[in-house]
């Protein structure tokens, strides 16, 4: 058994004075830990789980026009998605959820880790997302009309080996000529693929923007809203009541917003974000007044939106829009775990995964506490 001593333990379950024993992958003891195999000393730093990146998209490498990537390989796009694997364990992201890829690039990168064939966070992939036809994000999804077509497109996902299904209700700002708050995917439709994912014992997520997407794909049972940025309080009320997980994504509409055409975006995703970023602070301000649930995801990869820092980004917006620093911590660690069917991660718990940082900070004192990383360890690993 090895073992971190002197440092405090900060996770969901509270704060203590402990060192943590792990053994095979796994966390063994927390408290007082005798004779490990091997030792290192953590006095005066922090112990906290690893970060859960809910939304993610493996294949982009945040270049400024996501319609590029079209043109590209999928072998390529699998070396792009090893390296946004590595940036982001590097940033302290241990556990990913992809939300749609070409081809089969992010279901092998799962496999791949798994594998040990690469470091990297693991990766609970949803393969291609299922849009309707000529859609938000048409290129790389699977297309898809009517209740029919939907459940079979769903169950294609499930047998590629799919962790969670994801479907896109409304249109999108990356998407030319997609209307962000157009609704896409009817109820009809969307309650096809959870029941899918529901007979196969997975999650689901849903992209959506405006309140109508948001309500059709609650009322279809769905897990998560992506996005969300014109919920209104009518959504929110009923996201809290279902208990269905808001992913605010906030990183994603800052990258496009705060670099702009100059930069290289597309100037119609632009003028969409700048909309969107419009009605953020009223979502921001009805999901908390109702008590949504919400974890941590940031849609890495898309512009400006780098793997290598997008956690640490989306933390300090999360908080800027409201959240306590206690429930920053729940919604990137055990919260986020919960929403990819995770049970054995998010907690320093015995029994748990050992996936961990130490941090020469403390995230419960200042936001910016999770970029003061001195240790990742993942699987009860030290990679960093």
């Amino acid at each position: 058994m090895d073992a971190l001593t002197g440092g405090t333990v900060v996770d969901a379950d509270g704060v203590r004075s402990a060192d943590v024993g792990i053994e095979d992958g796994r966390i063994v003891a927390v408290g007082a830990v005798d004779s490990p195999d091997e030792e290192r000393d953590v006095s005066g730093q922090v112990i906290v789980p690893g970060l859960v990146d809910a939304h993610v998209h493996l294949m982009l490498d945040g270049r400024p026009d996501t319609a590029t990537v079209t043109s590209e390989s999928a072998a390529l796009l699998s070396y792009r998605a090893a390296a946004a694997l590595s940036e982001a364990l590097d940033a302290g992201v241990t556990t990913v959820r992809d939300l749609g890829a070409r081809d089969r690039i992010a279901l092998e990168a799962a496999r791949a880790v798994d594998e040990g064939v690469l470091d990297g966070p693991r990766v609970v992939a949803a393969g291609r997302a299922v849009v309707m036809t000529g859609g938000h994000g048409h290129q790389f999804g699977r297309e898809a009309d009517g209740p029919a077509e939907v459940r079979k497109a769903a169950r294609e996902q499930l047998k590629a080996g799919a962790g969670v299904l994801k479907c896109m209700a409304t249109g999108g700002v990356l998407t030319e000529g997609a209307d962000t708050g157009g609704v896409e995917l009817t109820t009809d439709e969307i309650r096809e693929l959870t029941a899918a994912a529901s007979a196969a014992g997975v999650p689901t997520a849903a992209h959506a923007h405006a309140a109508e997407g948001i309500d059709n794909a609650v009322r279809a049972g769905i897990s998560s809203i992506e996005h969300g940025t014109y919920m209104d309080g009518a959504a929110a009320e009923r996201m809290a009541d279902t208990g269905t997980v808001w992913v605010p994504t906030a990183s994603a509409l800052h990258g496009i917003v705060d670099n702009g055409v100059d930069a290289g975006i597309p100037a119609e995703a632009v003028e969409k974000a700048e909309a969107a970023l419009d009605a953020y602070d009223d979502a921001w301000d009805h999901a908390l007044a109702h008590g949504v649930r919400i974890a941590m995801g940031t849609d890495a990869g898309t512009p400006f939106n780098h793997h290598g820092r997008a956690a640490l980004d989306e933390l300090a917006y999360m908080h800027e829009y409201g959240l306590s620093l206690e429930d920053v911590l729940r919604a990137a660690t055990v919260d986020g775990a919960a929403l990819l069917g995770l049970d054995d991660v998010g907690l320093i718990r015995e029994g748990y995964v050992a996936d961990l940082l130490v941090l020469d900070g403390d995230p419960l004192d200042d936001v910016d506490a999770w970029r003061e990383l001195e240790h990742v360890i993942r699987d009860g690993r030290i990679v960093r």
